[in-house]
C-alpha cells in the first residue's frame, strides 16, 4: 500500500468511522471501545468532543480516496498516547503501519505511549514496526468483551 494519505477529520467521515465500529471482530481486538458501538448519539457526542479539542491531534485514513479508518494522539493519564481504528476489511495489508509512520513525521512528542489488549497481536506488531518498545502491563475493564482486559503498554522514546 503506498497510496496512503493522512488528512484533518471531516464530518462526512463520521458515519464511516461508525460503520467501521459496528464490527464485533474489530471491537474484541480493540477491547477498550465505548459501553455500545451501535449507539450512534454517543458516538456523536465523543466525536464532537473530539473534534472541537485543539489537545487532539485526530486524522482520517485514505488509501486512494477511501476513508480506511483513523488515527489521533492525545493526553491520558498524564502521558500522551496514540491510538487508531482500521476498517476490519483493511487490517493485513500494511495501511496501519504506513498510517503511523506517517502520522509519527507530524507528532513529534516523545515520549508518546500506546496500549494494547496483550491478544492483539496484529497491533502490537504495527507499533513494534514503527518503533515502539514494550515498557509495561496493565489491565482494564473492557466494554466489547465484558470482563478485564490485560493490555501491554509501549512506548516510543
Amino acid at each position: 500500500m503506498s497510496n496512503i494519505l493522512l488528512r484533518n477529520v471531516i464530518e462526512d467521515d463520521l458515519r464511516i468511522f461508525f460503520n467501521y465500529q459496528q464490527n464485533p471482530e474489530a471491537n474484541y481486538m480493540a477491547a477498550f471501545t465505548s459501553k455500545d458501538p451501535s449507539d450512534w448519539d454517543g458516538f456523536i457526542s465523543h466525536w464532537n468532543k473530539v473534534l472541537m479539542s485543539e489537545n487532539i491531534i485526530k486524522q482520517t485514513i485514505l488509501v486512494e480516496e477511501t476513508v480506511v479508518g483513523n488515527i489521533s494522539s492525545f493526553e491520558q493519564f498524564g502521558e500522551q498516547e496514540v491510538s487508531y481504528w482500521i476498517g476490519k476489511e483493511f487490517w493485513g495489508k500494511g495501511i496501519a503501519t504506513k498510517a503511523l509512520q506517517e502520522f509519527l513525521k507530524y507528532v513529534t512528542i516523545r515520549p508518546l505511549y500506546a496500549r494494547a489488549a496483550k491478544d492483539n497481536i496484529g497491533s502490537l506488531r504495527v507499533l513494534k514496526k514503527c518503533g515502539f518498545m514494550l515498557t509495561g502491563e496493565g489491565s482494564g475493564f473492557s466494554n466489547a468483551r465484558g470482563e478485564d482486559v490485560e493490555e501491554f503498554i509501549l512506548t516510543l522514546k
